[in-house]
């Protein structure tokens, strides 16, 4: 599961070949979670209220590029990496 982004202690991670709905995982500390690209929700798992906050902004300034992803990982190609919340 290749590594797209990290910052503030979130990594974000994508499956190749993973099923829909298009979507990311993200790790933070002992907390998991998996996000809809389409509407930023989360559908499994859960963050603390900070680190749920600083990925749902990064997760808005860059959903095209995660759709984009999700579309290279879908057709078993490398994603690209996405740059951190600065």
């Amino acid at each position: 599961m290749p590594t797209i982004s990290t910052f503030y202690g979130l990594v974000i991670l994508m499956f190749w070949d993973d099923h829909n709905p298009p979507h990311f995982h993200v790790r933070y500390a002992d907390s998991q979670a998996i996000v809809r690209i389409s509407d930023l929700q989360i559908i499994k798992g859960s963050l603390p209220r900070r680190a749920e906050r600083f990925l749902l902004e990064w997760a808005e300034e860059h959903q095209a590029e995660l759709t984009e992803n999700w579309e290279l990982c879908r057709s078993l190609k490398p994603p690209k990496t996405i740059a951190p919340l600065l």
